[in-house]
């Protein structure tokens, strides 16, 4: 089956006997949960249950569009090279990832090699690593940046050119029981940074944190959100019995100030295609057109190389392209709805209030989205959405295990210990688009249990909630996550 263009009559069939559906609601504490087979994205969404179905495009695409979204997903994928004068030049000459897809493989969260080299007992945590699949940020303990770094350690170079400096980590963990007996295990990755290409840089005077790839589901729907709604959610999300106050972040972007929604401290209002071609893969363009290593001795050695820097790497059509393609991606729809554990899984995901940041449902503005150069997708105007998030800023506490998931690194009003609730459409195929169940920003969390079981602050009351339930109904509620 191609996976761009073909939709079945059979999934037509299903679409539209499942759309009543959503009228058909069971209120818990005045929230709507949507019943059977909702449409996760109203007409973007998608029924595949494979390594591909975070890759797949929205049934509305035809024409014209269809044909940018190829060859925005051949941008996405294909690997960059440092041959300027070569299909996919430009690449460097630092950077953190080769192609989009290196971090972000099928549309999803590439494996952490942190992780994987763990996980294969080839490593005792010592490190350096090589390609980690992830993005290195530092600051001093004072919150300025390294005038010789940045905010992004680029740990990849080019041939002649050195890497800013290398990720080496160790993993403490420490076993705990639920009430009941049943034992879970918490990871703390301690990071730092090796084989600094100029002056070493004192742990005293560092803050480093890593995040692992985002999942790229729902792109279109997020950009394509009211801001209104998420502005009234903000007003209204303060529930002081379960502890929860959630808040917009606000970045000044493109010359004004904008309410943030991408990212992992929603420190973004866009899709940060030009930022991602700029600062992950060292590819100039017209918003970026200063190498990202500007002023650093690696421009100096490429110089002797005989690279040239002054042309631009990469187009802002090409960039609109990759805008397209993420934007016009299918989500997935729910699976397994009509299981009587996943069913009971819900109605515990309810009572435990994790739907008070996980929000079930939001609309999306009337004209839908417009990509980098002025291109409408009307076709994600006036959507049901069911993304399991308000897109807010949550305090996520501050110590567990001496650590918690303060990573001291601020984004525009996001405080360290503050994260934007993460979308949690989808996130049940992970394991089967990528191959691993690594949760939270630096993929500590090795399944749900132990994501859940990292929530502090705001999420505190949440937790202790599930850390409550009897065996079966902690197993009831991950399979309903992963039905999402």
């Amino acid at each position: 089956m191609n996976k761009y263009f073909s939709v079945s009559l059979l999934l037509t069939g299903i679409l539209s006997l499942t759309a009543c559906n959503e009228s058909e609601q069971l209120d818990v504490e005045d929230v709507s949960i949507p019943r059977g087979y909702a449409l996760s994205a109203g007409t973007s969404t998608g029924f595949y249950n494979s390594s591909v179905a975070y890759d797949q495009a929205a049934r509305w695409l035809s024409g014209t569009y269809a044909s940018r979204f190829n060859v925005g997903d051949r941008l996405y994928d294909n690997v960059k090279t440092s041959n300027e004068n070569g299909h996919g030049g430009g690449l460097g000459p630092v950077y953190a990832g080769y192609s989009c897809g290196s971090c972000h493989r099928n549309a999803g969260r590439t494996e952490p090699t942190y992780w994987t080299s763990f996980k294969q007992g080839s490593d005792d945590g010592s490190g350096p690593y090589g390609f980690t699949a992830s993005l290195i940020y530092i600051t001093r303990k004072n919150g300025t940046f390294f005038p010789n770094y940045g905010r992004v350690i680029h740990d990849q170079a080019i041939y002649g050119v050195r890497p800013e400096g290398k990720l080496k980590v160790k993993i403490d963990s420490m076993t705990y029981s639920f009430p009941d007996g049943e034992k879970y295990t918490l990871c703390v990755p301690k990071w730092s940074i090796t084989e600094w290409y100029a002056d070493s840089i004192s742990p005293d005077d560092l803050f480093c944190t890593v995040r692992v790839p985002l999942r790229h589901v729902g792109m279109g729907q997020m950009m394509a959100l009211d801001p209104n709604e998420i502005e009234a959610l903000a007003r209204k999300s303060n529930y002081p019995e379960w502890g929860i106050s959630g808040r917009c972040n606000y970045i000044n972007e493109r010359g004004k100030l904008q309410l943030g929604l991408s990212g992992n401290k929603a420190q973004h209002a866009d899709l940060t295609v030009e930022l991602g071609f700029s600062s992950d893969m060292g590819m100039t363009n017209s918003r970026y057109p200063e190498e990202i290593c500007e002023g650093q001795r690696q421009m100096e050695e490429g110089s002797m190389m005989g690279l040239a820097y002054d042309m631009l790497d990469v187009s802002a059509e090409d960039m609109e392209d990759v805008d397209l393609y993420m934007q016009s991606l299918s989500v997935p729809g729910r699976r397994n709805v009509n299981n009587a554990d996943v069913q009971a899984g819900e109605q515990l995901f309810y009572q435990a209030g994790c739907h008070l940041c996980h929000v079930t449902t939001l609309h999306t503005k009337p004209r839908g989205t417009t990509l980098l150069m002025g291109t409408e997708l009307p076709w994600l105007g006036s959507q049901t959405i069911h993304p399991y998030s308000d897109f807010l800023l949550h305090d996520m506490g501050s110590e567990i295990m001496g650590v918690g998931l303060n990573d001291n690194f601020v984004s525009g009003l996001a405080r360290g210990n503050e994260w934007r609730t993460t979308p949690l459409w989808g996130v049940g195929l992970q394991k089967k688009v990528n191959g691993h169940t690594y949760f939270l920003h630096d993929g500590r969390a090795r399944n749900f249990i132990e994501a859940i079981m990292w929530h502090g602050g705001e999420g505190e009351a949440s937790k202790n909630k599930f850390k409550n339930m009897s065996k079966k109904e902690r197993d009831q509620l991950v399979q309903f996550l992963n039905s999402l």
